[in-house]
Parts: structure tokens; sequence; C-alpha cells
């Protein structure tokens, strides 16, 4: 098959095009004929030499695609051969041929083309892992979103706003700003531009938000705990800004705040299985209805996965940026 390898850890051209044996099947798994592949921000970490690949993993770079099941013990499952799925996978996606665990299959929404369902495991099994397991947003709860035109940003905005909640998002730009705000977000927030401490309290009567999504760390850290509400929780699931920071230990002590931090790739199949079928029950409908929506930036077929890699480094785009396998 043909897959896209990273020859050596450096810059996008380092990821070339190559052929591989077809996967051959773990006990749970089934074979994915991808037709297409997100690009994430841990396959740049990963290239970079960044991300090492969990043990026993494939080292291929790709967590998520979505394509026809053409092999796999599917026995006591709802899926047959020749089902078209979606699944998260622990690597591997940027390939003709894909296994992945059974468990963290999903069925291709309906109405969507295989390349919008591939853009949709990454994101959303994170989202809900952290925002809503993992943060407990709920109720009327407020929701900040850090970075709210990457992939993962657009999906957690929709699914609060879908939910009920009130929804903040930052953004580098105008532009992205009203992205965000089409998107489901109350007010878009340039971080270049504006203190989002003192909007998010302007916005809340200095309340502060319930939860935070935050993907950059380092020095917004002790900005965040500023703008949180009293109980509130910062749900940190990257480190774009670097991996120390000041806290004011006597404000989490005093307001019972709560700082927690995932990754989600090492986590057990069991563990990602659970919050499939979470996605199953709660999210797979309102995309059906049309209250979430795949937001698709840019296509590149699967040889330029370089060209996907350099666009996604330059934090140009808003969504998704996709690979056309088949």
């Amino acid at each position: 098959m043909r897959a896209i390898d990273i020859k050596q850890p450096g810059p996008p051209d380092v990821l070339q095009l190559c052929e591989r044996p077809v996967p051959e099947l773990k006990a749970g798994e089934v074979l994915i004929r991808v037709h297409a592949a997100g690009i994430n921000r841990p396959d740049v970490l990963q290239r970079l030499g960044h991300y090492p690949v969990p043990p026993g993993a494939s080292d291929l770079p790709g967590l998520e695609v979505a394509g026809e099941i053409v092999d796999g013990d599917l026995a006591g499952s709802t899926f047959a051969k020749g089902d078209m799925v979606c699944a998260l996978v622990q690597g591997g996606g940027y390939a003709d041929y894909c296994a992945a665990p059974l468990q963290q299959c999903l069925p291709v929404p309906k109405g969507l083309s295989p390349l919008e369902a591939a853009s949709l495991p990454e994101n959303f099994f994170t989202v809900w892992s952290n925002v809503f397991d993992r943060a407990r947003l709920s109720g009327g709860e407020t929701l900040l979103v850090q970075g709210g035109t990457s992939g993962i940003g657009v999906s957690a905005i929709q699914l609060a706003a879908a939910l009920g909640h009130r929804v903040f998002a930052t953004a580098g730009s105008a532009d992205k700003c009203r992205a965000t705000e089409s998107l489901g977000a109350e007010r878009g927030i340039d971080y270049k531009t504006e203190d989002f401490v003192a909007v998010v309290k302007s916005l809340t009567d200095n309340k502060g938000v319930d939860v935070i999504l935050d993907m950059v760390g380092g020095d917004y850290i002790p900005r965040e705990i500023d703008c949180l509400a009293d109980d509130g929780r910062i749900a940190l699931i990257a480190l774009l800004g670097g991996a120390k920071a000041n806290l004011d230990l006597g404000q989490v002590l005093r307001r019972r705040l709560t700082l927690s931090g995932s990754t989600l790739r090492p986590r057990p199949v069991a563990f990602k299985g659970a919050i499939a079928a979470k996605l199953r029950e709660n999210v797979w409908p309102l995309i059906e209805q049309g209250k979430i929506r795949p937001v698709i930036f840019q296509t590149f077929p699967l040889e330029q996965a370089a060209q996907a890699h350099a666009l996604m480094e330059s934090s140009t785009h808003i969504g998704k940026i996709m690979l056309q396998v088949l």
C-alpha cells in the first residue's frame, strides 16, 4: 500500500511517499480502506521528533481516518464488512489501509462524505473527554476556548453552543474572531489586540467562566486562573505556549479551582471506546441534524502531506486540514 513515512525528524519535506505492507490486524481491530485522513498538531510534533509513538502503535503519522471496513472480526458488533466508518487510531492514518480498534469506530454520520467524517474523530474525542468528562461542563455553565479556529476549537465551540452553553473564544485576527462567532461563540476575542481576561470578565459581570479549554499553557495559565469563576476548571490539552507557568496557588485554594491535563493518544482502547459510545449517543445526532458541521479549510492528496503540514504550521487555517486518500 501507499503510505507517508517520516524519514527523519525535521521540516515538512521529510514526509515522503513510500510503500508499506498492509497492516496485520490484532485482536479487536478492523482493517479500513482509507478514503480520507485528518491532519492534527500531534502529527506535526511526531514529525519534529517531539511526540514519541506509543508502544505497539504504527510509526506512520495519522490519528483519524474514514473509509470502508474490509476485514476484521466484527462478531457481536453493529458493523459489517463494507460499512463506511470513521475512527480514532494511534497512528497509521496517512496510508491506503489502516488498522483501527473496533471500539474506536463510529458510523459515518448520515449526510456526510467520508472526507467530512474523517475530520471528526480526533477533535470530538478530545473535546468530549476534556470539556465534558474531565472538566464537567454542564447546566448553564460558560466555556472559554483558546485557539477557537483550530480543528479542536471549531469542534468545541459548536458542540458547547449546540448544548446550550455560552461560549467565548480567542483567535489571532479579526477575521478569525468573526469565524468563531459564526460557529456559535458569543464573542471572539483577538488575543493579539485584546486582553482575554478583561473581555471575559466584562461579559460575565466579573464572575469569569466556568471552564477553559486550553491548548497553550505557559503564561496563559495564570491569566486563565484570573478569569475563572469560583469552582472553575481548566482542561489543558497542549503546550503551544510552553510547559512552565507561575501560579497563584492562593487563588486555587480559596476559590476551589481545578487545573487538569491529559493526552488522548496513549490511553487504552477501553477508555477511548467509552468516549466513542458517548459521541454516538450525544454528538452524532447533532451532526446529523445539522447543528454541528465539519469545517474543512483545505484538502490535499496523500502525496502532498508535506504541503498539508506546512499549512498547519502557518496557522493561517480555520478548521481542519485533510488528506484525500481514495
